[in-house]
């Protein structure tokens, strides 16, 4: 027996209506169709005409109202997939089948705008990423490498792409208690991660810090109030150290007074101009670099280090650099030498394609201690400040360059500078 409750879809509480319906529909003309008193024979053709036809209409609303549904569920299935140019056209301009192809397709629109503003985010997202110099990787849905920038070759020594769609565990990378780290790097990295959502999938985002660029950036500010503290006096100390040699030397007829006084007045005056744009740590530095010749430039530190073993030995004719930082930065690292107990100091000049080097290798004691070198306010000399160092690399690196430091195997230290031959 079938009941009106056992419909467990929409198909079937049509068919079994219909079906009921036409059965009714079939009794009552055969009722009438008796009463009229015609043939058994003409009454089963005429039933049969008739249950022909209700088939045949009753299989056309069927037919029609089923295909409403399929309709939005293909619409559905569209949007699914994120198609949104996709619509379900209904047959009726009216009602309730009208109203709900036009809900869906305000539906469709609404999300296709919400896609856009998505896709709108994730391009801003990318072009951030490119802009910052501090790596960043991007891992898909699948928990593989998708993208990164161009600081990525800081990790890991190669373009990005070479490691497209690699696994977290090839990069060297782990989870711990919910946090990223990155296995066997020299460098201390924190990584911060974050979720954005690209094309319907969500991607992690993992910004690599260079903890130790932070606590460099905190031992400058303790460098700059110190610097601060300093530079007054020396300016007012320099002022009338540089009028009175200058004094002395128009009164002198030594030649050799003369000049060791005019010599002591330009140096005042290189200390001056040093001081005053080297007071502000907190901004870049003001380099104004320029072609140095390097037979004059080596006339002039021999004319500070005429007392030492100072040897210097050119292998090319110009450097590019700050002629005033540059010079204050080879003085302090012969001055190291000296103070190191180096009486054979030698100081070679170079270039090598597109990069100038210069080598200051001495004989002294050499470096207990190499981890602390550049650390402001560290130092091993009894009466030293700890900011020689550290000054040093922080010049060279405004020039777009690189200094190391090195002991010899046969006692002291051995400083390369690396130099553009060109800034930009």
């Amino acid at each position: 027996m079938i009941t009106l409750h056992a419909n467990r879809s929409l198909e079937s509480y049509l068919a079994i209506r219909f079906v009921l319906l036409t059965a009714v529909l079939l009794a009552l003309c055969g009722v009438i169709l008796y009463q009229l008193e015609m043939a058994p024979w003409n009454i089963a053709i005429l039933l049969g005409l008739i249950g022909l036809f209700c088939a045949i209409t009753l299989n056309k609303i069927y037919r029609r109202i089923i295909a409403t549904y399929e309709r939005s569920l293909l619409h559905i299935e569209s949007m699914r997939v994120e198609d949104y140019n996709q619509y379900a056209k209904s047959d009726f301009k009216q009602g309730t089948a009208a109203e709900l192809h036009q809900q869906l397709r305000a539906l469709s629109e609404h999300l296709a705008e919400q896609k856009s503003r998505y896709d709108q985010h994730a391009f801003l997202v990318y072009q951030l990423i490119d802009q910052l110099n501090i790596p960043i990787l991007v891992f898909n849905q699948k928990n593989k490498l998708s993208y990164a920038n161009g600081a990525f070759s800081m990790l890991y020594a190669q373009p990005w792409q070479m490691f497209r769609n690699a696994s977290p565990k090839l990069l060297n990378l782990s989870k711990r208690d919910n946090k990223w780290q990155l296995e066997k790097q020299s460098q201390q990295w924190q990584i911060s991660q974050s979720e954005f959502i690209d094309d319907g999938q969500t991607h992690q985002l993992l910004v690599f810090t260079n903890i130790e660029s932070v606590k460099r950036e905190s031992q400058q500010t303790a460098w700059q109030q110190i610097i601060r503290v300093m530079s007054h006096e020396i300016r007012n100390s320099l002022t009338p150290v540089s009028s009175l040699a200058e004094s002395l030397a128009t009164r002198s007829s030594s030649e050799r007074d003369q000049k060791a006084l005019a010599l002591i007045h330009e140096r005042c005056h290189h200390l001056q101009d040093f001081v005053s744009r080297y007071s502000s740590l907190s901004q870049q530095f003001n380099l104004a670099p320029k072609q140095i010749n390097t037979a004059q430039l080596k006339e002039r530190l021999n004319g500070l280090f005429n007392e030492q073993q100072l040897d210097i030995s050119l292998h090319c004719q110009w450097l590019w650099a700050d002629q005033t930082f540059l010079e204050q930065v080879l003085i302090n690292l012969i001055k190291n030498a000296v103070e190191a107990g180096a009486n054979d100091i030698a100081l070679a000049i170079s270039q090598h394609g597109k990069q100038h080097e210069i080598t200051v290798t001495d004989n002294g004691h050499g470096f207990a201690n190499l981890d602390n070198l550049f650390v402001p306010l560290f130092t091993t000399k009894t009466q030293g400040q700890g900011i020689g160092l550290n000054f040093c690399r922080n010049i060279v690196e405004q020039h777009n360059g690189s200094i190391a430091l090195e002991n010899n195997k046969q006692g002291g230290v051995t400083v390369t500078i690396k130099l553009p031959s060109n800034i930009s």
